[in-house]
């Protein structure tokens, strides 16, 4: 595509010469510049892409976008904004691939893994061919990828909806997280369903306030636009429990579908029984009742399987399909997932890292454990602080024995971590095990015949932050380890 014909879909502009060359990438990392490339200046909260023009440059770009105007030899357009023009023209570039995808956007604090992956496995049930962007990794079809963000960057996001629509995707379901609403990244995607999970405190550091992090939730609703088309209709599927959903509903012109527990919705679980090997409810729906029953456990899968159901509903896809995957489901990596090694005492990893999902898990556990509950658990470096003493109070509050360790220090002290942590502990039992591998060791070695050890913090992840450095650790790995050595004591 030439740079004049791409550049004409912006509003505001000044371009610096008349010529017109070939694109043939678009990027926002010099070092990704090549023969033909279209560079995107992109200011950073660390980063300035101006600073890099020169490499973008000598590297093959051919163009540049960016938000003052530069003495360079290339053509450089001038915008207000680089991250708008950048969503704007990568949607161009790859040929506007999310209009020819069904597209279910999920956000919320807890459960949007969950939630994606069931999603994703209803599909797959009705015979479509699916992708999925998230915590995890991205797939296309039954192949994965790895991924840095939980929600991409608008580039790389509109290269895979474009790799999808060349594979036959027709239906993707992604994560999308409140920095990546905040910070532009989904600008471009065309949303069939908007899916709320939940909303508690996390990524204050960022957002400052509750309210700010709020708001940024609901841009994701507002995506859905104005515009009611019978062949692409746009739906919002909220929790009904959570009093965000309100907030939602406002700035969404799309028809809102709700699911709950507790308030009347328009899908609700009732009559819910749990044990040991997974929940009972009935599913109530359109004046109908289905009994459900899950591999899953806790009052959070029913939530999470609410929300799959509903956005899947919404999707014409038939309730009896639905049904028959939500009953197989046996969870997703990292999220409740139980270290089937342990034989009378009972390991379980999650990735839960806020108060609320600390407090949910805990609460699941403490119905399964005959005797005491070990908590491993630690707070992130240089991140939000103010939940720190909120997670060790929940932690001391459910479990028996509390060993609060490191989680990812990054660049901060531990000590101080720590520190905050205590402060939200008065006259409570708890250890402190900074190095995580002594500390889940610990746990295991000292559980006894009918006790559960829950893991916390980090669920499927493969790595551990401390400086600058990041080192290889997988809870899962590290307690089956400890596993095979208490087996072998």
């Amino acid at each position: 595509m030439r740079l004049q014909s791409l550049i004409q879909y912006l509003h505001r502009y000044q371009v610096s010469s008349a010529l017109d060359p070939e694109i043939t990438s678009v990027v926002m990392d010099s070092r990704l510049a090549k023969q033909g490339s279209l560079f995107f200046c992109i200011k950073g909260y660390t980063v300035d892409g101006h600073r890099y023009v020169a490499e973008a440059i000598r590297n093959g770009a051919v163009a540049i976008i960016a938000e003052r105007a530069l003495q360079v030899s290339v053509p450089i357009i001038v915008v207000p904004d680089t991250k708008k023009a950048m969503a704007i023209l990568a949607d161009i570039f790859y040929n506007q691939p999310t209009q020819k995808l069904h597209l279910i956007g999920i956000t919320g604090t807890n459960g949007k893994t969950t939630t994606t992956h069931i999603i994703e496995s209803i599909f797959q049930k009705h015979q479509q061919k699916t992708g999925m962007i998230g915590t995890i990794y991205m797939k296309i079809g039954n192949q994965t990828y790895p991924v840095k963000n939980t929600t991409p960057d608008a580039l790389t996001l509109q290269e895979s909806f474009s790799q999808m629509v060349e594979h036959e995707v027709q239906t993707v379901v992604m994560e999308v997280s409140s920095h990546a609403l905040h910070m532009g990244r989904v600008y471009g995607c065309d949303f069939d369903v908007a899916v709320f999970t939940n909303l508690t405190q996390d990524h204050l550091d960022y957002h400052k306030t509750m309210e700010e992090y709020q708001f940024a939730k609901s841009l994701l609703f507002s995506t859905l636009g104005n515009a009611y088309n019978l062949k692409k209709p746009k739906f919002a599927v909220l929790n009904a429990d959570d009093p965000a959903s309100h907030c939602f509903s406002q700035a969404t012109a799309a028809q809102v579908i709700t699911y709950g527990i507790y308030n009347s919705s328009d899908i609700m679980a009732k009559n819910i029984v749990m044990n040991g090997k997974g929940t009972n409810f009935d599913l109530v729906y359109d004046d109908k009742v289905i009994s459900i029953q899950l591999k899953l456990v806790g009052q959070f899968s029913v939530y999470n399987v609410l929300a799959a159901i509903t956005s899947s509903y919404v999707s014409n896809i038939p309730m009896e399909t639905i049904v028959s995957v939500v009953e197989e489901i046996k969870g997703v990596p990292g999220r409740f997932e139980v270290i089937e090694e342990a034989r009378d005492f009972t390991v379980i990893v999650d990735y839960a890292h806020t108060p609320d999902s600390l407090e949910n898990v805990l609460k699941t556990t403490k119905q399964l454990a005959e005797h005491d509950i070990f908590c491993v658990v630690g707070c992130g470096g240089d991140r939000d602080r103010s939940k720190r003493p909120l997670m060790s109070k929940v932690a001391v509050n459910y479990a028996t024995k509390a060993i609060f360790t490191s989680d990812n220090p990054r660049t901060e002290d531990p000590k101080q971590i720590f520190s905050d942590m205590e402060s939200g502990v008065v006259n409570r039992s708890y250890e402190i095990v900074e190095d995580r591998r002594k500390a889940i060791f610990k746990a295991v070695l000292e559980a006894k015949p009918g006790d559960v050890v829950l893991i916390a913090g980090k669920g499927h992840e493969t790595y551990q932050l401390i400086g600058d450095e990041v080192l290889e650790f997988d809870d899962r790995k590290i307690a089956l380890e400890a596993i095979h050595l208490k087996q072998r004591s």
